[in-house]
């Protein structure tokens, strides 16, 4: 609407001109004064006959009156002459000498061009503005088709990759203005995309040779502790002698259980993700799941029920989080439609996500929300094996819960969100 708007302006400098052109040039106009003095002569003439002013003036309407304004000419046409004073009709004197025998009453043809003259600027006026319009119109239509729309789709791919969606492609788009910069941020989400990976799979080997040298040194730890129990035991400590040593070896227990004390809480604390498992709950209408699975799928392949209005309490940008890696996860492994279907519970609202893929055997179903667990179906495909991990986890700190099912075909992805 605001590309219209600029049309105002030049719309009324239009009607201006219309304007100055109406009060300027209809005194631009001379009346035809030969015309005028011939068809005072002809009357004067032919008053007694005024038949022959048809066919000496048949392109103008003449009306003739006497002296007392009764309308002499035409017979079949009436015209006051009150009326002819007001409607643009020139009143011309016919005289006999001095004496006054009459009016003679023509079309001012001065009043006639100038209205001619002033539809014609009407309607060149309102073809310029057409045109004007329509230009308006085509440049709107081509500015949404090549800036507006792609500069849009650039901005929710933008809000997809700082939500994490690093798998939905940018269409490329070569013929708009954005053509270049959409391919240049492919390359960014393509490059994002190798970075997150290779970060996952350092922190996957950082934590592996965390749990590795766990092992390792809890083995020599276990066998110190053991050697200090039989010297604790054999050590008597009747002398001076073998209590110094039951000291020290009492002293080296002690240390042995520290360090196996660290050793257990470096692992623990590398197990839990580095604290990327933290939860903000707060209440939240119901109806803000549809924003959420809407700005988690790009490619449109969602199938949504109605949601019951509830108050649920939840982490909003966690459950982001859960279900955009459920529906990228359909996007990988599945490429269907994805049906989702809600019911209200006593103290929870179930959201059901459903694909229409080869689903997951059932043996594998208690597995996929295991840390790094990959399925047999995800040869190939790139992966951490974390992100339905990641969601069940989330989903267990939000009090709620996630839950696998397939029916031999298709995999469905059921959410407990509780109830606020």
């Amino acid at each position: 609407m605001r590309y219209f708007r600029a049309l105002i302006p030049i719309a009324v400098t239009i009607l201006i001109c219309i304007g100055v052109f109406a009060v300027t040039s209809r005194r631009t106009y001379t009346a035809d004064v030969v015309l005028q003095n011939d068809i005072i002569q002809t009357v004067r003439e032919e008053m007694d006959d005024l038949s022959v002013l048809s066919e000496r003036f048949p392109n103008t309407a003449i009306y003739v009156y006497d002296v007392s304004g009764i309308q002499l000419w035409p017979k079949d046409t009436a015209l006051s002459l009150r009326d002819a004073r007001k409607g643009g009709y020139l009143l011309l004197a016919v005289n006999d000498g001095s004496r006054a025998i009459g009016t003679a009453v023509i079309p001012d043809p001065a009043q006639a061009m100038y209205e001619a003259a002033y539809r014609r600027l009407v309607i060149g006026a309102l073809a310029l503005l057409g045109l004007m319009v329509l230009g308006t119109a085509i440049a709107y239509l081509y500015l949404n088709k090549h800036i507006i729309e792609p500069f849009k789709r650039l901005r929710e791919f933008t809000g997809r990759i700082a939500m994490g969606d690093l798998d939905t492609p940018l269409a490329m788009e070569r013929d708009s203005a954005f053509g270049i910069f959409t391919e240049s941020f492919d390359i960014m989400r393509e490059e994002l995309k190798a970075a997150k990976s290779r970060e996952i799979e350092l922190k996957m080997r950082e934590r592996e040779l965390v749990a590795s040298l766990s092992h390792d040194l809890r083995t020599p730890l276990a066998g110190i502790r053991i050697i200090c129990d039989v010297l604790s035991v054999k050590l008597k400590g009747d002398d001076e002698k073998d209590r110094y040593v039951l000291d020290k070896v009492n002293t080296i227990t002690q240390k042995t259980d520290q360090m196996d004390a660290l050793v257990t809480e470096l692992l623990t604390s590398a197990l839990d993700d580095l604290g990327e498992m933290n939860v903000r709950c707060t209440d939240e209408s119901s109806a803000i799941l549809h924003d959420i699975v809407t700005a988690a799928d790009p490619k449109g392949l969602t199938d949504e029920q109605r949601i019951p209005e509830c108050m649920i309490h939840m982490d909003k940008m966690r459950m982001q989080q859960i279900i955009g890696n459920i529906i990228g996860n359909s996007y990988k492994y599945a490429e269907t439609v994805i049906d989702i279907e809600y019911s209200l519970g006593s103290d929870h609202l179930k959201m059901a996500l459903t694909d229409h893929g080869p689903g997951v055997d059932p043996e594998e179903l208690s597995l996929i929300t295991n840390r790094f667990y990959r399925g047999k179906g995800s040869d190939g495909k790139d992966g951490s094996g974390l992100g339905l991990y990641i969601a069940s986890e989330l989903m267990e700190k939000m009090k709620g819960e996630l839950i696998c099912s397939s029916r031999g075909k298709g995999l469905t992805v059921t959410l407990m969100i509780p109830l606020a």
